[in-house]
């Protein structure tokens, strides 16, 4: 279909038709995908519940302190991330961050 050769009203009419036509295709493959989600369920023997909730949250465990501030034994860190102050001024003063290994 050429489309330059239509008139305003003629395209105005032809978005409409595409419009109502969207519309009615977009409900039926809802409803097609409904009844696929449905008869997934009874296949499985689920209950909507449980294809509706979220997964659990899995918890992390803590990473354990590879070091300890000799100054003051509450500070640690594990190494990750950026140092934290009481350890750049250890490394600072001459020390290697291997001293503070726990």
């Amino acid at each position: 279909m050429d489309l330059s050769t239509l008139d305003y009203t003629q395209l105005l009419d032809l978005k409409n038709q595409l419009d109502r036509e969207i519309n009615a295709r977009q409900s039926e493959e809802k409803a097609k995908a409904k009844r696929q989600i449905l008869e997934l369920v009874k296949t499985y023997g689920l209950s909507i519940d449980d294809v509706l909730s979220k997964a659990p949250a899995t918890t992390r465990k803590p990473v354990e302190a590879k070091y300890r501030n000799p100054d003051d034994a509450s500070q640690t860190w594990t190494g990750r991330g950026r140092k934290p102050a009481w350890v750049q001024n250890y490394i600072d003063a001459g020390f290697k961050i291997e001293d503070l290994a726990i």
